[in-house]
């Protein structure tokens, strides 16, 4: 398609794409923070403190303005956090694999909140470990050309495909910090000839990218090995979301928090604590209250009202505006939009304490165990909660750095994306505290990843256990009210993904999302994000 033929729609997305990832401009949006005055006057509450809330929330605490964040649990994170079993004899990560915050956008955010230099980044022993079904291969930090030649080894007829592939990849993000550099200034009609990579990719799956540079089936799968850190498989994923996330790992490499991803949320929970903010745990925001179309506080569990000039919500947007607003403060149009976004994936996950260390036994910490079906398959699989076939993962963090664990012991981490649909019987007797049942099919279900783990990863496993937990998509929603469990938010589908992904200002006057839920998504990455553009938002709001 040549300039001329630029439709209105492909440019919208353009546009979108080119805000969804401008630079946030600190100055400018400390320079409003700082003109609002009396700031008593600008009270705002945050509805959860998982990492999207804590960082809007840092950044508003730092610039003055009373903040209150809300806190069902009595620990911030969602989802950023760990836990001890057997007196701390075991402690155990709850969701961090790897993170590619370091030397990047997120890295320079943490950076201003003065959380970056307190927090010990450790570098991961790999940045990707692709199985298939008769190869295994491990992608060294920062080396893309790495990946190109183990790739063309395995697959010499595709070598000038997977070179271009991954160039493709590194591509779509150089273009996109070039127009970040320029904060989104651009011409309409030079647009595809000045970024011609994002223009192809602006309406491409991750399926229909691959399929511009590789035919082998298999080489697909590898290329797309990633695709379950994003929800969705290579058919539906958006490309360019993908592309973005993927050549960003592959630059910058893989890192983990050190002891535990609790750290980071304890840093930004202190940040917010210790610029004057609040941080209410153990109580849960029931309602938004709204009088004249705009909200003016929040009602708590135990008969507390907070009020508010503005409300961020770090929780489920479909919880927000279906259940804590009343219903005639939401547009039906907007509603309607809601309803057509899906939960993403779910999860089970099996923690596992063991009786003596794995050094020696396993070489590196991330051991996928794989169907042999592909992607597309393993995603049906999870829909099903196919347990038995579908691929998993098999996480050993103490090969990350010395001490993860106290001498003489491991801990193991067993993932399994799951749809919400194998759990949703047992929905009604959970929440009424009937949970026979739903114990076990749990049960059931850990069992067999033990004895899969068991027999493609550690032989005799089952012997080392001294301590076992595990959690479904039941006990996701348990502990962050979020919808069906969704550990991504909505899902990252073409519609509602990055360049059209839902905006953080919503209809209604005062309330803003912040988190997986909003935009950009889910991701560590991406969260704190989310709660950056949030405050800029409601700067600007309040400057307007």
């Amino acid at each position: 398609m040549n300039i001329e033929t630029m439709s209105r729609r492909s440019f919208l997305k353009i546009s979108a794409m080119a805000l969804a990832f401008l630079p946030f401009d600190w100055e400018k949006a400390a320079a409003y923070a700082a003109a609002i005055e009396p700031k008593s006057d600008y009270p705002v509450v945050i509805i959860g403190a998982g990492l999207g809330g804590l960082c809007c929330g840092a950044y508003l605490a730092r610039s003055g303005l009373p903040v209150t964040v809300v806190e069902k649990h009595v620990i911030p994170g969602g989802y950023a956090t760990a836990f001890s079993r057997a007196g701390g004899k075991f402690t155990f990560e709850v969701s961090l694999e790897g993170t590619s915050i370091h030397n990047n956008d997120t890295a320079q955010l943490l950076r201003e909140l003065g959380v970056l230099e307190k927090l010990e980044l450790v570098e991961a022993s790999e940045v990707l470990r692709i199985k298939g079904p008769d190869f295994e291969m491990v992608v060294p930090q920062r080396d893309p050309d790495a990946l190109v030649d183990l790739l063309s080894k395995q697959f010499p007829e595709e070598k000038e495909g997977i070179r271009g592939i991954v160039q493709e990849m590194l591509g779509i993000g150089e273009e996109n910090q070039r127009l970040a550099q320029l904060k989104g200034k651009f011409s309409r009609m030079a647009f595809p000839m000045q970024y011609p990579r994002m223009w192809k990719v602006r309406n491409e799956t991750l399926a229909d990218l691959l399929n511009r540079f590789v035919k082998n089936p298999q080489l697909k799968d590898a290329l797309s090995a990633q695709w379950g850190y994003y929800g969705l498989p290579p058919s539906k994923l958006s490309g360019f979301y993908y592309a973005i996330a993927f050549g960003e790992y592959l630059r910058n490499g893989s890192y983990y928090i050190k002891p535990r991803s609790q750290e980071l949320s304890n840093l930004l929970a202190g940040t917010i604590q210790e610029a004057g903010g609040k941080i209410l745990y153990g109580s849960a925001a029931e309602k938004i209250l709204i009088k004249d179309k705009a909200v003016t506080g929040v009602a708590l569990s135990g008969g507390k009202t907070l009020p508010a000039r503005a409300v961020v919500s770090n929780a489920s947007a479909l919880t927000t505006f279906k259940e804590m607003l009343p219903p005639e403060a939401v547009p039906p149009e907007y509603l309607e939009k809601l309803n057509g976004y899906r939960p993403s994936l779910s999860s089970f996950i099996v923690w596992l304490g063991l009786n003596q260390e794995l050094k020696g036994r396993l070489r590196g910490y991330h051991h996928p165990v794989k169907s042999g079906q592909g992607p597309e398959a393993d995603y049906q699989f999870s829909l099903k909660g196919d347990i038995e076939q579908g691929s998993f993962g098999v996480i050993s963090y103490d090969s990350l750095f010395d001490g993860y664990s106290k001498p003489g012991t491991a801990t193991l981490t067993l993932l399994f994306l799951t749809g919400y649909e194998p759990w949703r019987k047992y929905e009604a007797d959970y929440r009424g505290g009937r949970k026979e049942a739903y114990i076990k099919e749990k049960e059931r279900w850990t069992n067999i990843l033990i004895q899969r783990a068991e027999k493609e990863v550690i032989p005799g496993l089952s012997s080392m256990i001294e301590v076992k937990e595990s959690a479904t998509p039941l006990t996701n929603w348990s502990f962050t009210r979020n919808t069906e469990g969704a550990i991504y938010g909505f899902e990252q589908a073409m519609s509602n993904s990055y360049m059209t992904r839902i905006d953080n200002r919503t209809p209604v006057g005062g309330l803003y999302l912040a988190g997986a839920w909003g935009n950009p998504g889910s991701g560590y990455t991406a969260v704190l994000r989310s709660g950056q553009i949030t405050f800029g938002k409601l700067m600007e709001d309040w400057q307007g």
